[in-house]
């Protein structure tokens, strides 16, 4: 955790010391679409997967022409189904999530060229990288008898109660984007938010004894155990051993640079 903290220390100290210095601060809004995924215990191998869509909305300050503080809203959805594994092991586990992501980060983006952001003098195109902070509301979801139900009240690990539905993030990634037209630009990104939780998918330790369980037993026990042949044993591992989920958004996007015409004179 003490990382974590050191890393938020340094995005701040970088962000107050380039507000400090800015003398060409120009504000610039955007919308961005494109595709969310996930990798976690359903999926642990393939980085860049992708299994629904996202959409989100920006309002960014460029203190100069290199460096910029982002407040980015960003809602996606993930899902996973074992079934469609090429995994024999996972195909028998058979477990399945969906869930949906509202996420907000705050970014810092720092441009490798000396960017032209909204008419002035510079490249036209450059890559960027971006870190930050952020927050995510998530709730996970699984279909049984043709009805949806929200996993985190389910306690299908056996937990004493429902775990937390929100977490926070470490938001990184990169991208490229092209001043195609004065205040106009575009861009295409990707970005990983490394989370808090083991939970986006529901699975994160081993399966419960259900015999804890009273009420909606069978909808529980499906939907914990649907093993194929019935092979979640109490007490066997259900999910991976890494303790962390991370989710990502891979994005395309247009903004729009409000142009202050003493911004850029020297």
């Amino acid at each position: 955790m003490k990382l974590y903290k050191s890393f938020f220390l340094l995005l701040l100290f970088v962000f107050t010391t380039t507000l400090a210095n800015a003398q060409f601060a120009t504000w610039e809004i955007g919308v961005t679409g494109g595709g969310a995924g996930y990798i976690g215990d359903l999926n642990q191998n393939n980085p860049v997967q992708i299994s629904g869509l996202s959409g989100g909305v920006f309002v960014k300050r460029n203190f100069n022409s290199q460096v910029s503080f982002r407040l980015h809203y960003t809602y996606g959805q993930i899902q996973a189904q074992d079934s469609k594994s090429s995994s024999l092991q996972f195909q028998e586990r058979n477990l399945k999530f969906k869930t949906s992501l509202n996420d907000v980060s705050t970014l810092i983006d720092f441009n490798f060229f000396d960017y032209a952001a909204g008419g002035r003098q510079g490249k036209r195109f450059t890559p960027y990288l971006f870190a930050g902070v952020g927050v995510c509301l998530f709730k996970p979801t699984a279909a049984y008898n043709g009805e949806n139900y929200r996993l985190d009240k389910l306690k299908t690990e056996g937990q004493a109660g429902a775990y937390k539905n929100y977490t926070l993030t470490i938001p990184y990634g990169g991208g490229i984007k092209y001043n195609y037209s004065g205040a106009f630009s575009i861009f295409s990104e990707i970005g990983y938010r490394s989370t808090f939780t083991d939970y986006l998918d529901d699975v994160s330790g081993v399966y419960p004894a259900f015999k804890k369980y009273v009420g909606d037993y069978p909808k529980i026990v499906n939907l914990s155990d649907p093993s194929l042949h019935g092979t979640g044993e109490a007490g066997s591992q259900r999910g991976d051993f890494r303790k962390r989920d991370t989710y990502l958004f891979v994005s395309i996007g247009i903004s729009f640079t409000f142009v202050n015409e003493k911004c850029y004179s020297f």
